[in-house]
C-alpha cells in the first residue's frame, strides 16, 4: 500500500467524510494551462438527497444489505456527492442501467448507499466498512468505487483555485472538506461563510459534497481567481437545507481550508 496521508474525522449520521490523499494521484493534477475561465453551471438530474431520515424516506437499511439493522442517518456523504455527479455525467438511458432513478429521491438515496458501501470496502487504509460499521468513506475512495462500476473512466484532481476552475469547465467536482457548525446553519443565498467568524466554530467533521457551480469569476490584475469569486454546491441534507439543498461559498474559505480539502473529478472521457 502507498504512503497515504490520512485524516480522520468523526463519524456521524450526517457527516462521514475522511481526507485520504494518495501521492501518486499527483500524476493525474489537471495543471492550469491559461485558458479562459468562465462561469460554468452543471445540473444533477436526481433529486436533492438526504442522508438523513432514511426510515422516513422509506429506506429500511435491514432490507438493503444483510445484518444490519435499520438506522435513520449514515454518514454516506461520500456517496451521495458522487451519486450527483454521475448523474450529470450520464444520459438517462445509462443511469437507468445503473440502477439510479431520478424520478424518486428515495431510490436514489439508497442507491447512494449501495455505492457508500462500495467506497467503504475501496478505502482500503483501515479494516471498517459499511456494512456494519458507519466508518465514513473519501472523495478517492468513491471515485475508485465509480471506475470499479464502469460509471468513469478515470478521475483527476486539483490542488489550486485555478486548477479547479478549469476543472470545472468540463463538469462537476467532488469536494471534501473540514465542517465547521456555523456551515451547518448558511447565512442569504445558502452561503456557508456568511459569518466572517466561522473559523472559530466548533469543528464537527468531514463533509463531502458535489460542486455544480462556478458561478462568479473574478481575476486577479495577474490573472489568477480572487477570493471573492463564488462556488456553488449540492448538499445531502434534503431541500430544507440552505437554498433548496445548495450552498455557497467563496474561493477565499477554500483557500483557507486548502490543506484539509480534496478535490477530485471522476470523468467520463470516453463518450
Amino acid at each position: 500500500m502507498p504512503d497515504l496521508e490520512i485524516h480522520q474525522y468523526e463519524v456521524d449520521g450526517h457527516l462521514g467524510r475522511h481526507l485520504v490523499l494518495d501521492p501518486r494521484s499527483l500524476a493525474y493534477r489537471r495543471r492550469y494551462t491559461g485558458d479562459p475561465l468562465r462561469p460554468v453551471e452543471w445540473a444533477p438530474k436526481v433529486p436533492v438527497l438526504d442522508q438523513q431520515n432514511l426510515t422516513a424516506q422509506g429506506i429500511h437499511t435491514s432490507q438493503l444489505f444483510e445484518g444490519v439493522d435499520d438506522v435513520d442517518a449514515l454518514g454516506s456523504c461520500c456517496g451521495n456527492a458522487a451519486t450527483a455527479l454521475i448523474s450529470v455525467l450520464h444520459g438517462l438511458e445509462a443511469l437507468d442501467a445503473a440502477g439510479l432513478s431520478i424520478a424518486d429521491a428515495g431510490a436514489a438515496e439508497a442507491w447512494a448507499i449501495g455505492l457508500y458501501s462500495d467506497a467503504t470496502h475501496r478505502d482500503q487504509w483501515h479494516d471498517d466498512a459499511w456494512p456494519v460499521q458507519d466508518c465514513g468513506s473519501s472523495g478517492l475512495g468513491v471515485a475508485k468505487a465509480l471506475r470499479h462500476r464502469g460509471l468513469v473512466d478515470q478521475y483527476g484532481h486539483a490542488t489550486t483555485a485555478e486548477e479547479l476552475a478549469m476543472l470545472f469547465q468540463t463538469g462537476p467536482v467532488l469536494m471534501g472538506l473540514p465542517w465547521f457548525s456555523a456551515f451547518s446553519e448558511p447565512g442569504p443565498y445558502g452561503f456557508i461563510d456568511a459569518d466572517p467568524t466561522w473559523h472559530t466554530s466548533p469543528l464537527e467533521g468531514g463533509h463531502e459534497v458535489c460542486l455544480t457551480a462556478l458561478e462568479q469569476v473574478d481575476l486577479n490584475p495577474d490573472g489568477t481567481v480572487a477570493d471573492s469569486t463564488v462556488l456553488r454546491f449540492v448538499n445531502s441534507w434534503s431541500t430544507s437545507w440552505g437554498e433548496q439543498g445548495s450552498g455557497r461559498l467563496t474561493v477565499g474559505t477554500y483557500r483557507a481550508l486548502r490543506p484539509e480539502i480534496d478535490l477530485t473529478q471522476p470523468r467520463l472521457d470516453s463518450r
